[in-house]
């Protein structure tokens, strides 16, 4: 039988209906709270870049606090070039901010939301 990426059985019975019959109500009551498809795109931009290991580290380093580049990667084991570039589509989805104080470059997470969203992402992951 075929398993998924954690190693449970799959099972196709299980994940459809084994009789058609929408519940016209229900779709109607759920249809109204839908939200613009952007929105949803958005999301899943958002999901997309904390899909990757090195943002996630990234965010993660920032969530105890604001750090400059040249600190990141050294903590990180990472080029200044890469986390640059990282930290960029970050800026650019609005998970971190930055500020600059002569030549320095610091970078924080953009508010609590993001720090919420690691925070649920790590509990989730971590419950077993």
């Amino acid at each position: 039988m075929p398993t998924d990426e954690r190693g449970s059985a799959l099972s196709t019975a299980m994940d459809r209906c084994d009789e058609y019959c929408v519940h016209a109500d229900q779709v109607d009551k759920r249809r109204e709270r839908l939200l613009p498809m952007d929105t949803y795109q958005e999301l899943a931009q958002l999901f997309k870049a904390l899909g990757d290991p090195s943002r996630s580290r990234l965010l993660h380093a920032l969530s105890f606090g604001e750090l400059c580049v040249c600190d990141l990667a050294s903590l990180l084991d990472m080029s200044q070039s890469a986390v640059s570039h990282q930290l960029r589509l970050l800026r650019g989805l609005r998970l971190v901010r930055y500020r600059k104080e002569g030549k320095m470059v610091y970078y924080a997470l953009d508010d609590e939301h993001v720090k919420g969203l690691l925070a649920q992402g790590l509990e989730h992951v971590g419950h077993r």
